[in-house]
């Protein structure tokens, strides 16, 4: 079972949300602190281990810069990704650049911030060698094992997956690679997102250490670091149990014994790109009840919408959530709880129990620091909510709200002949 606990007290919310107006987003900067702290602890007999944080999952710039200063790296698949990473700190073998159907501009921008460029393709490799006019010394290529691994709901069966080489294309392209003057070989996958079974990461690290010695026996190549993605889940249910980095660190490091160290590899690395399972748990999409209303259902609007977690219409996920002030109440109502979006999937809740509902509720939509407001979107013109950061010595506004000037700011008040 996992506990849903809020930041911080329930009377604190409430103050806060009458202070700055609703909706909001607030991360809890020392609870990511201590769950970061962890992760690599766990992880501390794996020389030169590093998560690459997924930028795509909280991009924003307060964050990327305390998981930088605590050795951290960052996943990026984008150019103002690879941007925010340079501006948060991150450098050199820090930055992971994971991208796909990848522009020109982005490859040799990676390159320029001397990122490990991850080529999605095979034939990207001659992309990246137009650009560049060569491969860089270190380069990376992500597999796709196909029929051999099961995906899951988020991110799909590999077989159906744009992602990666096939099992057929993996060694002719670090055999390419080595001949063409790469001198540093990476590994990555990602297989699942969001998985709570921990023995799914465990069977990702036993395919990357099976394939590395094939990978050095037919291409020559020696892999000195595998990236094993970013698929660590999070309880979003409270009946759903956390994957403790303690025991999945311990069944990885079994295997590395016994297929790596006793087999003489040599050295290497270990390295993720968990976003969700750093800061998801972390974060709360905070929003008042506009209207309680009763039609073939009964429902709760409220004034944030799926422009602010669109998780729930895109996946159908579940999301805790907390009426402020009524946490003791019975849940013994009915509710679809609701956006103002014109599309009727724009729910965070359907058919759920929760207390009786009011006008003017406080509600907390639980484990939105992760694919939360960073999926945001302006349809309906919906503008986007500010973010806020608590920490040791105080709150801190570390987004502020979107206005109609920011929105239509790209948008030319006279017409441009072209």
């Amino acid at each position: 079972m996992s506990e849903k606990r809020l930041p911080l007290e329930s009377s604190t919310i409430l103050s806060l949300s009458n202070k700055l107006g609703t909706p909001f987003h607030i991360y809890d900067a020392r609870a990511i602190r201590k769950n970061a702290e962890e992760m690599k602890n766990a992880f501390s007999w794996a020389d030169g281990f590093i998560n690459y944080f997924a930028v795509k999952a909280l991009p924003n710039i307060h964050i990327l810069s305390l998981l930088s200063s605590l050795g951290f790296g960052a996943d990026c698949s984008s150019l103002p990704e690879l941007l925010l990473a340079k501006e948060a700190g991150f450098s050199d073998e820090k930055i992971m650049f994971s991208s796909n159907d990848t522009a020109d501009d982005e490859f040799a921008f990676a390159n320029e911030l001397q990122a490990i460029i991850n080529i999605d393709d095979i034939t990207h490799i001659d992309d990246v060698i137009r650009v560049l006019g060569r491969l860089p010394e270190k380069i990376s290529f992500r597999y796709n094992p196909g029929k051999e691994r099961t995906g899951n709901v988020i991110i799909g069966n590999p077989v159906e997956a744009k992602y990666g080489l096939r099992n057929d294309q993996i060694i002719p392209a670090y055999k390419r690679a080595k001949e063409k003057g790469v001198k540093h070989f990476y590994l990555h996958t990602m297989v699942a997102s969001n998985e709570l079974n921990e023995d799914y990461i465990v069977e990702t690290a036993r395919m990357l250490f099976d394939l590395v010695w094939k990978i050095k026996k037919e291409a020559g190549v020696h892999i000195e670091q595998i990236d094993l993605g970013g698929g660590i889940g999070i309880p979003y249910r409270p009946e759903e149990e956390k994957i403790s980095f303690y025991s999945l660190s311990e069944k990885i490091h079994s295997l590395y014994r016994n297929m790596i160290e006793k087999c003489g590899y040599g050295r290497l690395r270990i390295s993720f790109e968990c976003g969700r399972c750093i800061t998801g748990p972390y974060g709360f999409l905070v929003t008042k009840v506009r209207h309680v209303a009763n039609k073939y259902k009964n429902f709760v609007g409220v004034d944030a919408s799926m422009a602010d977690l669109m998780r729930p219409a895109l996946y159908g996920s579940y999301h805790h959530i907390t009426v402020l002030g009524k946490e003791d109440k019975a849940n013994d109502h009915i509710y679809d709880v609701t956006g103002s979006l014109c599309e009727n999937n724009d729910k965070f809740a359907i058919d759920r129990k929760l207390p009786k509902i009011e006008k003017g509720d406080i509600l907390v939509i639980h484990d939105t620091g992760a694919h939360g407001h960073a999926m945001g979107f302006n349809y309906n013109a919906k503008l986007r909510h500010a973010e806020y950061l608590i920490d040791d010595d105080g709150i801190y506004r570390i987004r502020r709200d979107e206005t109609y000037e920011d929105y239509v700011r790209t948008m030319l008040r006279e017409k441009e002949r072209i």
